[in-house]
């Protein structure tokens, strides 16, 4: 993973609650396994008119000025729903690097973290005025501060210590394991075998 530390960027807003994997992700494309190529079917259901891939010119993703948003802000209750790890795939392959909202799933929080993607939890009152952006406007997230900085004033966020050790060094599970390759290593040759 890269190391996520100063991040700025456009944002677009989706400003609806209850957004959950199955909207994020439908089903159909959980057959897939690789990590890339889900960019093309977030918001599927919303996204295309058809089977065909035909855009929606309504639905905000569509739309020129938001083609370069990589920040999504949201409403409450982001990522509800099953456990799908291919939804926070299809977020980290559309380009998204944040996604601000009131709440989020608790499994799907997770799986943006684990993808190098960061969640933040925002009151309601800051994510209105995000929403008010104009689509060229950056806001800049902060990490190592744990501030969003915006053109309204800057704002705190939350996030767990060793999630912030895991993004701020580009860490995944593996990676944090072998930062203690040399402990588990003299573990393993002091430790005696027991031959049956």
């Amino acid at each position: 993973m890269e190391p996520f530390t100063i991040y700025s960027g456009k944002t677009v807003p989706i400003m609806y609650d209850n957004i959950d994997t199955d909207q994020l992700l439908p089903k159909q494309f959980l057959k897939l396994i690789d990590k890339k190529g889900f960019g093309k079917y977030l918001f599927f259901d919303w996204r295309y008119t058809d089977k065909n891939y035909t855009d929606d010119p309504d639905f905000i993703l569509n739309q020129p000025a938001y083609q370069a948003a990589t920040i999504l802000i949201s409403g409450d209750n982001f990522g509800a729903g099953s456990s799908r790890e291919h939804a926070a795939w299809a977020l980290a392959d559309y380009g998204f690097k944040v996604v601000i909202a009131g709440s989020f799933g608790d499994i799907h929080y997770n799986n943006e973290l684990n993808n190098g993607m960061l969640p933040i939890v925002q009151q309601k009152e800051v994510r209105e005025q995000l929403a008010q952006l104009a689509p060229d406007q950056e806001i800049t997230i902060n990490l190592p501060e744990q501030k969003l900085l915006t053109p309204f004033g800057d704002f705190e966020f939350e996030i767990d210590g060793q999630w912030k050790h895991k993004l701020l060094n580009g860490l995944d599970d593996i990676g944090i394991t072998l930062q203690y390759e040399e402990l588990i290593t003299a573990y393993e040759q002091n430790r005696p075998s027991y031959w049956l």
